[in-house]
């Protein structure tokens, strides 16, 4: 049974940094792509950020520059560097592994 848990979330106030992390199991971690989506009170889920098997990532515009994505293949987790934060980052954020599995969420809220 395949599961994500996410961590790291909390309150910081603008301009500050947060790491998620997520570790999976339940899989060979190292096969498959991760992703970082989010969704802020009243608005739909968005995609932030993906990583690949090989490493290789890509942002979402509204992140691109500020947030990176980074995987470590011996501890099947993925994480999220957020940096520069704005409080339009606030919300929940998801990892997930391919299209089918999501975690729980964490929570981030962005102070201004």
């Amino acid at each position: 049974q395949v599961r994500l848990v996410e961590s790291g979330g909390g309150l910081v106030q603008a301009g500050g940094s947060l790491r998620l992390s997520c570790e999976m199991s339940g899989r060979i971690f190292s096969a498959y792509a991760m992703g970082w989506w989010r969704q802020a009170p009243g608005k739909q889920r968005e995609w932030v950020a993906a990583i690949t098997t090989g490493g290789s990532t890509n942002y979402a515009d509204s992140v691109k520059g500020r947030f990176t994505a980074a995987r470590d293949n011996a501890k099947n987790t993925v994480y999220l560097q957020m940096d520069s934060l704005k409080p339009e980052d606030t919300g929940v954020y998801y990892c997930t592994m391919g299209s089918d599995y999501w975690g729980q969420g964490t929570q981030v809220t962005v102070s201004s």
